[in-house]
């Protein structure tokens, strides 16, 4: 993680942009960022 400039929400895995707030100009949904990351990194712990 590193911090972002002017309110940017950015989530790269491996150098690859996965999800951008200003690109697509919204924030992101709840659960959102998890199931794009699922597929490169598997599902996410189950922490119980």
């Amino acid at each position: 993680m590193k911090p972002g400039k002017s309110g940017r929400f950015e989530v790269s895995v491996d150098g690859e942009l996965v999800f951008s707030k200003a690109a697509l100009k919204r924030h992101a949904r709840p659960g959102e960022i998890a199931g794009l990351l699922s597929p490169k990194l598997g599902p996410p712990l189950d922490w119980r």
